[in-house]
């Protein structure tokens, strides 16, 4: 359901503020000690951004999905290790639950991950499974009331943090339909946690492996019924990559913020720099993208709203959103000139943190597949 207007607008001052008062300011110690502080996230719990895709009747601030995405717009306009904090209660960490989840499930979790208590994350990529997620090889094998869990998760955002995962298993035999999806508690005996990646970019955003050693996950742990994990892990990804599109958009507008601003003050040959056609073009060429994905995605989740499925739509604003902003990024490094390469301004951070968004919630490569097979399933 969606808030009432004046509601809504009043969340997106609050968070608006936030982000140029508050984010904005830290994001170099940030990314010095890749580390997001206590603080801030205290912040964000108390602003319901760890609910927001969480039901209102579990605490939740129950945004539709074109609300939402007017929030990670201007979430997107700071570091998106900051996003990334609450980003899974959000999105990928929380969403099986909320799709998938009994309504015991429901009760026992959401209520917390709504506030933040709890922090989620969603274990699904491997070793030696990536793009191809229907040859998880992570064993689930039934024990009486429960399932012993047995493999390693690799780059799982936020799984030094998590208190709960969802976790893609093999129950039965090859392929997508011998997957099975488990909500698994970060304290049950077995699972450990691998240290910190050293990353490109995105300091702050945490990535490890998570390693099942024989775990005892209760059998009413199991989302949705057994075999029907690869589903519910689709279901989530697509909502997952309407949501990244957003983000991107968001930090696209900052970064053309950025250029300009910059453009306006520096000089050369006699005028600002914003005067020269060959800047210009940039920042026209970067305007118009933006503008471009902004549309996209917010048509896009108007058709989820309506309860269309987006399957192909998801895909496509994610494949175009994501390899947009890394053309904005560079433009921007280009304006700024030797200023963009150099650590101070800030412009080189952003250009190593939107790498990512072409690789998570699917590659730009997987996008295309999903949207050539969904286009020619339809009939072009």
């Amino acid at each position: 359901m969606a808030l009432d207007p004046e509601t809504f607008d009043a969340l997106i001052d609050a968070v608006r503020r936030f982000v140029a008062e508050r984010l904005r300011p830290r994001e170099a110690d940030v990314a010095e000690r890749d580390e997001i502080p206590d603080d801030l996230i205290e912040e964000m719990k108390a602003l319901g951004l760890f609910g927001m895709s969480i039901p209102e009747a579990y605490g939740g601030l129950g945004l539709s999905m074109v609300e939402e995405l007017k929030v990670a717009f201007e979430l997107g306009r700071t570091s998106p290790a900051m996003r990334s904090t609450f980003g899974t209660n959000v999105g990928i960490g929380s969403q099986g639950l909320v799709m998938a989840g009994t309504d015991a499930q429901k009760a026992e979790w959401l209520p917390r991950i709504a506030t933040g208590e709890i922090v989620t994350s969603f274990a699904l990529t491997e070793p030696d499974v990536g793009s191809d997620s229907a040859a998880v090889k992570t064993r689930a094998v039934r024990d009486g009331d429960a399932y012993r869990l047995t493999g390693t998760k690799r780059f799982i955002t936020n799984a030094d943090r998590a208190s709960l995962f969802t976790v893609m298993a093999r129950t039965g035999g090859d392929g997508a339909h011998g997957v099975s999806a488990f909500l698994v508690p970060a304290d049950l005996p077995g699972l450990s946690i691998g240290t910190p990646e050293r990353k490109m970019g995105q300091q702050g955003a945490h990535v490890c492996d998570v390693i099942f050693d024989d775990v005892p996950v209760p059998a009413a742990n199991m989302l949705g019924a057994e075999g029907e994990g690869f589903k519910v892990a689709m279901r989530v990804l697509d909502r997952g990559r309407l949501h990244i599109a957003a983000v991107c958009v968001g930090v696209a507008e900052r970064l053309i913020a950025d250029s300009v601003a910059y453009a306006t003050e520096r000089r050369q040959f006699g005028k600002p720099i914003s005067e020269h056609q060959l800047i210009q073009a940039m920042i026209a060429d970067s305007k118009t993208e933006a503008l471009a994905a902004r549309a996209f995605v917010l048509d896009v989740a108007a058709r989820k709203d309506a309860g269309e499925n987006t399957t192909m739509e998801a895909a496509a604003v994610k494949l175009f959103a994501s390899e947009m902003v890394g053309r904005v990024a560079d433009r921007a490094v280009q304006i700024f000139g030797g200023a963009g390469y150099i650590a101070d301004y800030g412009i080189e951070r952003l250009y190593r943190d939107v790498r990512l968004f072409r690789i998570y919630e699917g590659t730009s490569q997987i996008q295309q597949i999903v949207i050539a097979r969904e286009t020619i399933r339809r009939g072009g």
